[in-house]
């Protein structure tokens, strides 16, 4: 009885998380453009979305967009992470206390704080400021993944590596980053899929002149969820249930 219970709870549980996505699927081959009844299979919605090419530059800019905001945030969280455990400094606690503030603050809140500062340093809005503001929004998640990876380091490899009259640049170059390799790559796959899905912050920082495709769909909805929305929406999320599990497995593979 208690296994059935559990069973249940868990049934329950995901069909209340994937239920919409289902049926947003679902609804993507139906052979009507307006009703929510089932007219029939189709496959013109998807044709219809293949040939949007404005669609497709939104898509294209988003991909070029979450791809350089992934690399900085990897970059730049790497460094801040290996900073955090090998070394002991003035506002160490303030920093990594800043990193979970910064996963925790409601995006409106950044949204509306990093659009003050590039009007006050009258940057331009457009791929710049998008850029910056990703990074900014992805590289905390990837601090404390790679953090958390090289908690589980062995330190006598490192230690081994010092009487061997290794350097730090060494240490780090040869050591430590092929072992946190898996958290790196997990880290630059969960930024790529937080820039590529964010809608807050691209909101308020992006320019007339670089269109990305979270705020396309956004406009496109204005006027109602047609089936063509719904054939996009299935593809963005088969495409980040892929990097996600992708990314799962990265961090949850066991050492050799």
């Amino acid at each position: 009885m208690v296994k059935l219970l559990k069973s249940l709870y868990v049934a329950i549980v995901f069909t209340f998380l994937y239920a919409p996505l289902l049926i947003t699927v679902f609804f993507s081959f139906n052979d009507s453009r307006y009703s929510v009844v089932w007219h029939g299979f189709t496959l013109k919605w998807y044709q219809k979305m293949a040939e949007n090419t404005g669609l497709w530059n939104a898509a294209a800019n988003s991909l070029l967009l979450a791809a350089a905001a992934a690399t900085a945030a990897t970059v730049i969280g790497t460094i801040t992470a290996v900073a955090l455990h090998r070394y002991r400094f003035i506002g160490q606690k303030v920093i990594y206390g800043s990193l979970s503030v910064l996963m925790m603050s409601p995006e409106i809140i950044m949204a509306i704080s990093l659009i003050m500062m590039f009007v006050i340093l009258s940057v331009p809005l457009g791929f710049t400021t998008l850029l910056l503001s990703h990074t900014l929004l992805c590289f905390p998640y990837v601090a404390m993944t790679v953090l958390a990876r090289m908690k589980g380091v062995n330190r006598h490899l490192v230690e081994a590596a010092s009487d061997l009259g290794a350097g730090e640049v060494d240490i780090v170059r040869y050591v430590l980053i092929p072992l946190m390799m898996p958290a790196i790559l997990a880290g630059w796959l969960m930024s790529f899929t937080l820039s590529l899905d964010d809608v807050i912050i691209s909101f308020f920082v992006s320019g007339p002149g670089y269109e990305i495709l979270p705020l396309k769909i956004y406009s496109m909805v204005r006027t109602g969820v047609k089936p063509d929305i719904n054939a996009l929406c299935a593809v963005l999320f088969f495409v980040t249930f892929f990097v996600v599990m992708l990314a799962y497995r990265l961090v949850t593979r066991k050492k050799a």
